[in-house]
């Protein structure tokens, strides 16, 4: 037997049988197909196992008698049989003694048994046992057309054959013989029976057919026009992938280069292959739709102009892409032009790879891969770089010119990686674009791209840059490690910018200038080496529920006249200020969460504005709010508290209006203003200031209107060293201490207040050693309830007091010290309690009724006997009683508590129970602690 090798001999055995097969097309359907891609695809996808009276010998024929199975050997040559009876003598008589065929044999055998296979058994032709001759052996032409009746038991020759194949030979051997087989032949078997439809519809084989033609790993479907997926077998729907892989895919033509074949065609199958892509590119031009299998290899030279519906896809085991490189020197790569609505390209590596990249000698803009005007390709799993130093890696430019382009690598380009201009738009999404040496994106010139879950890294530029009035929508985006900002807008561009994270950039997060805008909506904005978000320069864009953390200075600074609608955001962790706003910028700030910043929460200066509304600012290191050198914000209806030390601190020049705000609980005061600022303080609640509600000091001055300040551990308001605040129609109530405390040269207006229930008196003034004496007005408040005086004025101190109303505090209404002779006019002063006349009338200590929480007012000494000085002040009881005949000395009227009955003098007071340990042995209120805010400043 011949040893041509077993592909190329299946025609040989085809055309044998020929004639026999005329035969049988002349009993078959008239509309049976005769194409061959058609019929693959038909008998793949239609048909399953043919029914059960076309299984074995015939229509109706029953299985032979089970007497003569015994007697069936393997059928080695079908081709020709000799009558019944001595055909089977012949079997008989030689099955034992036959030799097995030759390994040179063997596979050609192997093909001819699987050739004759489909027309032993469709045929089907029986003879009955008493037939003197066998038709087979005469001519084609002379056979007699045969009848069959449904009760014929068929027992030699073909059938006998048949018989054996369809039930005897085991399922390893014909998995064998089909393993040889070319899909088309493959199917056509499969229509014989239901085992040979089984067996036929082996994974296996199909998978080695698969991989054979297509090269690649995984079962890849076409289940729609541009749409290509590779699935795992084992999540696939089919009960045979690879098998349904085929048929999908059996249109296409194949570029191979080296690739043995003869005359365009791989024999036995109707594959069409090609040396070149423009070969099968052209091939292609009179083809709907079609489908071109670019094979592994590098691909140099060859220009692709696409202006067709044609799709082109890497053809590769491993990863595809990276095996099958397009390259081109000059003009770009690929280029769709329009009438390319329905193009595709995937799994290939695109490279523009100029010969000279110097910029003097490159004078035109080229691309690795160009979409112009009115096309949109889709763009698939494609690799692609750019070496020029003056074009993109990839271009789209132009009205209509709408891509798709996904799960692309666009990495270490000499320019930028994607330009988006022209008003072009398009799909981009789930791309990896990195490592390039400008912007990984531009979008300019009001193109309006769709971008989405894109990876946009390591950068030497820029990671998106949008301008020249460039739009976008920009969602699900990770960029980061970019050497400047993450996401840079200028020149009337307005991107839309939503659930993306921005993080780890070298400068900012977002940078938006010159007249830029945008639009910033739920994203992760963090650890980047500088603001989180920068807006200057005119621009005005929306910053919204964004999160901006853990910024290695500041979370939003504004500048350069910048404006923007900062709201919703939840910004904390930031090194700096959480927002930042100076040099005329005037922004919208509200509803925010700004904390936990290891600085301040909002910082206002050099003539910065801005309106800050219902924010929540807390937990901050520093200041919640700074205002300094001539800025005028306005700060309505936020809550600013539990700071580690000032609310809102005005300093430097500070102005603007704070108005409808709840301040509390912070380290220091509330509220603190000083050298030269003078803001609008009205209607807001200051309350929990551990060191006091509001503190005026260093020259401060300020409004402060229709205020309640309530529930501070110190003073509700100091007012000190040469400041002139004006408070009208507060409410200050319920202190721990002073209501108003004004010293060392503060001064002031209070008008129309409501001072009352404060631990130590409503209002003191007193001067202490300060070269400006204290000299505030005070004019109709109602000081009430208090828990010590209604008005202390002492220390060489002064006021001027007009028309108020001072009643029902416990120690006395006015209480004066020594040499105090203030201005008084139309005051009612009624129904007050002496309680210090009272406890000296009765010989009480006075520490008895003034313990930590007020110092009364009364005559006190000093003792010389047992060496006390100024500093220690003893109550005219304890010097009757506990001093009696010690050499003492009168010292002034003034306000005090006892330190003989708060036992820190050496001798044990008699007025009293227990000592109480205290060394506070000053007569007037602890000092305020200055805010070290200042000490911070950038």
């Amino acid at each position: 037997m011949s040893t041509t090798p077993f592909r190329t001999r299946i025609p040989c055995v085809r055309s044998k049988k020929l004639t026999k097969r005329k035969i049988l097309r002349r009993r078959s359907s008239p509309n049976r197909r005769n194409n061959d891609v058609d019929y693959v695809v038909q008998l793949s996808v239609g048909a399953g196992p043919p029914p059960d009276h076309v299984q074995a010998g015939g229509p109706s024929a029953p299985p032979p008698p089970q007497q003569h199975q015994q007697h069936h050997s393997p059928p080695y040559d079908l081709r020709r049989k000799p009558p019944v009876n001595s055909q089977l003598h012949h079997n008989t008589n030689t099955s034992e003694s036959a030799a097995a065929p030759t390994s040179a044999t063997a596979a050609s055998n192997a093909v001819e048994v699987a050739a004759a296979v489909a027309a032993c058994a469709t045929a089907a032709p029986t003879t009955t046992a008493a037939t003197a001759y066998c038709p087979s052996m005469l001519p084609a032409r002379k056979r007699p057309r045969r009848t069959y009746s449904s009760n014929e038991i068929t027992l030699g020759g073909t059938s006998n054959a048949a018989h054996y194949l369809l039930y005897e030979l085991p399922d390893e051997v014909l998995l064998t013989i089909f393993s040889y087989l070319y899909e088309k032949d493959l199917c056509r078997v499969a229509q014989v029976c239901k085992r040979f439809y089984s067996i036929a519809s082996d994974n296996e084989l199909w998978k080695n057919l698969y991989q054979s033609l297509y090269e690649y790993d995984l079962p890849l479907f076409n289940p729609a026009p541009s749409k290509f997926d590779f699935v795992q077998p084992e999540d696939c729907d089919y009960e045979n992938p690879w098998k349904e892989s085929i048929k999908q895919l059996y249109h296409g033509v194949h570029v191979r280069r080296r690739y043995h074949f003869s005359a365009g065609k791989d024999q036995g199958r109707s594959v069409m292959y090609f040396d070149t892509i423009q070969a099968a590119f052209e091939y292609c031009n009179e083809l709907e739709n079609p489908l071109v299998f670019i094979h592994s290899g590098e691909y140099k030279g060859e220009m692709l102009q696409i202006m067709s519906n044609v799709s082109f896809i890497g053809a590769a085991p491993g990863n595809v892409a990276e095996n099958v490189v397009i390259e081109r020197e000059c003009g770009s790569t690929i280029m769709f032009e329009e009438g390319a609505a329905q193009a595709y390209l995937g799994y290939i590596t695109i490279k523009f790879s100029p010969p000279n990249r110097s910029e003097s000698v490159l004078h035109t803009k080229h691309y690795a891969l160009e979409i112009q005007e009115n096309c949109s390709p889709t763009i698939e799993h494609c690799i692609i770089k750019s070496l020029s130093v003056l074009g993109a890696a990839v271009s789209v430019s132009g009205v209509a010119a709408e891509p798709v382009i996904r799960h692309c690598e666009i990495s270490d380009c000499e320019n930028v990686g994607l330009i988006i201009t022209e008003r072009a738009q398009g799909l981009y999404e789930d791309n990896e674009i990195s490592r390039n040496a400008l912007a990984g994106i531009w979008v300019k010139n009001y193109a309006n791209p769709i971008m989405r879950r894109n990876h946009i890294h390591h950068g030497r530029d820029v990671g998106i840059f949008c301008f020249d009035g460039g739009q976008g929508y920009f969602e699900a985006n990770d960029i980061h490690n970019n050497r400047i900002a993450g996401f840079e807008v200028k020149a009337q561009a307005n991107p839309t910018v939503v659930r993306c994270e921005i993080h780890n950039g070298q400068t900012g997060g977002i940078y938006v200038h010159e007249h830029g805008f945008g639009q910033f909506i739920e994203n992760k904005i963090h650890s980047n080496k500088y603001a989180g978000v920068w807006i200057t320069s005119n621009s005005n864009p929306c910053i919204r529920r964004n999160e901006i953390y853990n910024g290695r200075q500041g979370g939003v600074y504004i500048f350069g006249e910048g404006r923007g609608l900062i709201e919703h955001n939840n910004i904390y962790g930031n090194a700096l200020a959480g927002i930042q706003i100076r040099t005329n910028s005037d922004p919208i700030v509200r509803h925010n969460k700004i904390h936990h910043g290891q600085h301040g929460g909002i910082y206002v200066h050099e003539k910065g504005q801005g309106l800050i509304e219902c924010n929540e600012v807390y937990a901050n290191t520093l200041a919640g709010v700074w205002i300094t050198t001539g800025s005028t914000p306005t700060l309505r209806r936020n809550r600013i508290h539990s700071g580690k030390q000032v609310g809102v601190y005005f300093y430097d020049n500070g102005h603007g209006l704070l108005e409808d705000n709840d301040i509390f609980n912070h380290l220091y005061s509330g509220v603190q203003i000083r050298t030269g600022s003078n803001p609008i303080i009205r209607r807001n609640k200051i309350w929990g200031g551990q060191n006091g509600g509001v503190l005026v000091y260093n020259g401060g001055l300020g409004h402060l209107e229709q205020n309640e300040i309530f529930d501070n551990a110190m003073a509700g308001v100091w007012i000190k060293t040469d400041s002139n605040p004006v408070l009208r129609r507060n409410k200050i109530f319920d202190g721990r201490e002073a209501g108003i405390c004004i010293f060392n040269g503060g001064k002031g207006v209070l008008e129309e207040n409501e001072i009352f229930r404060n631990a130590q008196a409503g209002v003191l003034i007193s001067t202490q050693s300060h070269p400006t004496q204290s000299h505030p007005v005070l004019r109709k408040n109602r000081i009430y309830d208090g828990l010590a005086a209604g008005i202390e004025i002492t220390n060489n101190a002064t006021a001027t007091l007009e028309f108020n109303q001072i009643f029902n505090n416990r120690f006395g209404g006015l209480c004066l010290a020594s040499g105090v002779n203030p201005i008084q006019r139309g005051n009612k002063i009624f129904d007050n309690h002496d309680a210090v006349e009272k406890a000296v009338s009765s010989g009480q200590c006075l520490y008895k009724i003034s313990s930590y929480t007020s110092f009364p007012m009364h005559d006190f000494y000093r003792c010389r006997t047992c060496k006390t000085t100024e500093r220690n002040a003893i109550c005219v009881n304890c010097i009757k009683t506990c001093h009696h005949g010690h050499d003492v000395e009168f010292i002034r009227h003034d306000r005090f508590f006892c330190d003989c009955g708060a036992g820190t003098l050496n001798n044990q007071c008699q007025l009293q129970g227990e000592p109480t340990q205290d060394t506070d042995t000053l007569y007037d209120s602890a000092a305020p602690i200055e805010s070290q805010s200042l000490m911070a400043e950038v």
